[in-house]
């Protein structure tokens, strides 16, 4: 039996909000193009674990009589988008990737992001793939759902954690899909999938109904196919939730109002050999030179900056993820076990090793490494970085030790909490994505959008799309 074919990509979230604008694009029309190249594309990139059609349909039908009837509730009203599956949707069940939350009583309320983007009107497709609890692995094979595929050739990995929002943004099915991000999970599937991602500033996006990972360094963020999208979707998401904890009380930014402003004038920090020292290959080392000199060449000013060494990142890391996903997952772990992937059970209970001292230590160190890059933006409006050792490995080569023999470059930036973005920048010579990541001053995502914006425009890696001849 032959796969459907696949309609077009879905548009971008500006390009879908103009055409609903000026009424030559239907919500319903757009929601079916989404559900039939998801049909057409899905089984062999297992991005999705629940597919919500039907609700999809219906909220589009919603969305075009209120559009029709000039109740336009704002620039997303009408366009599909999906959660990583530990986002909390009222009535439907989070499963987290894993047997432990299979059977449980699905939420009655939506997490701060669904929340946000429902009241903007748009249409939940639904729940994507992840690494279990976003913590698991690659090649754990006793879950419950397949893990989802690299678009650009499904023998690659797609990105961890937050694998299926990148993969189905990139594969055309979704404009925006929501990530989360502890040590990278948001920019390593936009890298290795070839699209957008976004760590905000820890605090500016709300992690309310968000099953978490580490209270301390857990981000939520979008996915998106484009620079401006990104823009479109953090003036819905970000705000103040006095629910969780960690939100900050921050006024927000206006993102699209500077997000052509260009570069010329700023001064900018590359980072490079920070990316040295992570162990970057040299395909990484020539994209991210050659972004750098992009920016260089529309205006800014570039000086290299010293980041303090990744080792002391690492360890300020590690130490708290493994610390505080212990005492999150500790009860069940201590139950049930063999209900978890052996990856995810193995990786979570090293925290039970981490001490207090370690722990009290830890916190410290991220304290002063916060400090030291604070000082760095004393000196750059932004800090320009390789967020990845190269392009995605395969699958099968994947570490799926306890301890992993390299760590995520990216997670300096969960450490100190600074906005992150990663952007298409290239490709390797075997024909997959790779990145730039642009780091900014807190809460200065504004800033980080427009620098990735005018890289964006003076490029056209953004405009390459996979292959679908494994559809």
């Amino acid at each position: 039996m032959t796969a459907p074919v696949a309609p077009p990509p879905v548009p971008g979230l500006a390009e879908a909000s103009a055409g609903i604008a000026a009424g030559t694009l239907s919500p319903i029309a757009l929601c079916e193009q989404a559900l039939a190249r998801i049909a057409a594309l899905d089984p062999a990139l297992d991005v999705f674990i629940t597919l919500t059609a039907e609700r999809a349909r219906a909220a589009a039908a919603t969305a075009e009589a209120e559009i029709k009837a000039g109740r336009r509730r704002g620039p997303l009203h009408g366009i599909p988008y999906a959660l990583k599956d530990i986002y909390d949707v009222a009535g439907l069940p989070t499963t987290a990737h894993s047997r432990v939350l299979i059977g449980r009583n699905a939420p009655v309320e939506d997490s701060d992001a669904a929340a946000r983007l429902e009241a903007a009107g748009m249409v939940l497709l639904g729940k994507l793939a992840t690494h279990e609890f976003a913590r698991g692995g690659v090649r754990d094979e006793d879950l419950p759902f397949p893990r989802a595929k690299n678009p650009w050739n499904p023998a690659h990995f797609a990105g961890g954690s937050s694998s299926g929002s990148g993969a189905g943004v990139s594969a055309g099915m979704m404009a925006l899909a929501m990530g989360s991000d502890t040590g990278g999970s948001i920019r390593l599937p936009a890298a290795f999938s070839g699209c957008v991602g976004l760590k905000p500033t820890y605090g500016r996006l709300s992690r309310r109904g968000v099953v978490p990972l580490s209270f301390g360094m857990d981000h939520t963020g979008p996915l998106t196919r484009s620079v401006e999208d990104c823009a479109l979707a953090m003036g819905v998401l970000a705000g103040h939730d006095p629910a969780d904890p960690g939100s900050a009380d921050v006024p927000v930014d206006d993102y699209l109002g500077h997000l052509r402003d260009g570069v010329r004038g700023l001064r900018l920090g590359y980072a490079r050999a920070y990316g040295i020292e992570g162990g970057i290959d040299a395909g990484m080392q020539a994209a991210t030179d050659a972004a750098v000199e992009v920016l260089r060449g529309l205006g800014a000013e570039v000086v290299e900056v010293t980041l303090p060494p990744i080792r002391r990142f690492e360890a300020a890391a590690w130490t708290i993820i493994h610390a505080e996903s212990f005492a999150i997952h500790q009860q069940d772990l201590r139950t049930r076990p063999e209900a978890y992937g052996r990856t995810t059970r193995e990786r979570i209970m090293l925290g039970a090793f981490v001490t207090g001292p370690h722990y009290v230590q830890a916190q410290r160190l991220r304290h002063a490494l916060t400090r030291e890059v604070d000082a760095l933006f004393g000196e750059v409006d932004a800090i320009l970085s390789a967020p990845a050792h190269g392009a995605a490995p395969l699958a099968a080569e994947s570490d799926d030790g306890p301890w992993r023999r390299a760590q995520p470059i990216t997670a300096a930036f969960n450490v100190t909490g600074h906005p992150a973005l990663c952007l298409p920048a290239g490709f390797a010579a075997n024909g997959l994505p790779l990145s730039l990541q642009i780091t900014g001053r807190a809460f200065a995502e504004a800033e980080v959008l427009r620098i990735g914006h005018a890289f964006e425009q003076a490029t056209e890696w953004h405009m390459r799309r996979p292959p679908e001849a494994y559809a």
